[in-house]
């Protein structure tokens, strides 16, 4: 019997560079939420490791030694697998889809092999993202990545569009393009939102630190902002992660719906998506 884990994909809301460390690792200070779109996988016990990949994403995706999914099997380090990818979110698409994966394979396999999950610590090694994907909650994320606080409610009953323009970008090099690692943190107490208006108008004031450098190494990034924050009932529009995919906040999934519609048939070359925040994993 196969074991099947959604891999929701991980939305920043705000993300500040806060530093960056002597290692090379940036620290930052970054708001997160999780949507009901994303990949799965799904395994069953077999012989040998083994990834087999689908989905209209999979194409850009090696299933090769040096995949996230992959790296999680050996870091649980429990036995043979048939893992199976499919592939919904778009690669290198800064909205966690690699991260989210490993994440969901850590959960399927250790629920398989009857294996505790690693240490904090460890699981850092797959990547920054990883220990939120494994949350899979509404947090705050600060460090480089490992130390994470819940959030309540942090979007009152919000809808999300996701835009993607079908083009990667490196994170490293968007860290590299980054012309100061040291920006101020994000409050240290953030406010309880009687509604999306007032999230919106306190994100608003925040940032993501990472949208200028993304957008002088792919400019289209600026345009699929200003897209998504024209479409009726848009509250706020930002760019996600290291980007390239941005996101725009709405009242009601319709408004979503209808604007990924009009994005849709406006940019047929578009990645777009409306979804809602993904329950509880």
């Amino acid at each position: 019997m196969a074991i099947e884990v959604f891999a929701a994909a991980k939305i920043n809301l705000a993300l500040h560079i806060t530093g960056r460390r002597p290692d090379g690792y940036h620290d930052l200070d970054s708001l997160v939420v999780f949507a009901d779109v994303g990949d799965r996988v799904a395994v069953r016990a077999a012989p040998d490791l083994s990834l087999a990949l689908s989905g209209p994403q999979a194409a850009g995706l090696s299933s090769g030694e040096d995949n996230l999914v992959l790296r999680a099997a050996r870091l649980l380090a429990g036995g043979g697998a048939a893992i199976a990818l499919h592939k919904a979110l778009p690669v290198a698409s800064g909205i966690g889809g690699g991260s989210a994966d490993a994440a969901a394979a850590l959960r399927a396999l250790a629920a398989l092999w009857g294996v505790a999950l690693p240490a904090p610590e460890r699981i850092l090694r797959l990547g920054a993202d990883v220990p939120a994907c494994l949350y899979g909650r509404p947090c705050r994320i600060t460090g480089i990545g490992g130390a994470i606080a819940p959030l309540t409610d942090p979007l009152p009953g919000a809808a999300l569009l996701l835009v993607h323009p079908g083009a990667a970008l490196s994170t490293p090099e968007v860290f590299a393009a980054l012309d100061r690692p040291d920006r101020a943190p994000l409050p240290d107490r953030l406010p309880r939102f009687a509604g999306l208006a007032e999230a919106a108008a306190f994100l608003a004031a925040q940032r993501n630190d990472l949208e200028a450098p993304a957008i002088r190494l792919l400019p289209v990034i600026a345009e699929v902002i200003a897209a998504v924050a024209a479409q009726p009932g848009c509250r706020l529009a930002r760019m996600s992660g290291s980007g390239a995919t941005c996101f725009g906040l709405f009242d009601r999934r319709t408004e979503a719906e209808t604007a990924a519609r009009a994005l849709g048939r406006a940019r047929p070359g578009w990645w777009v998506a409306a979804a809602g925040l993904a329950a509880r994993p």
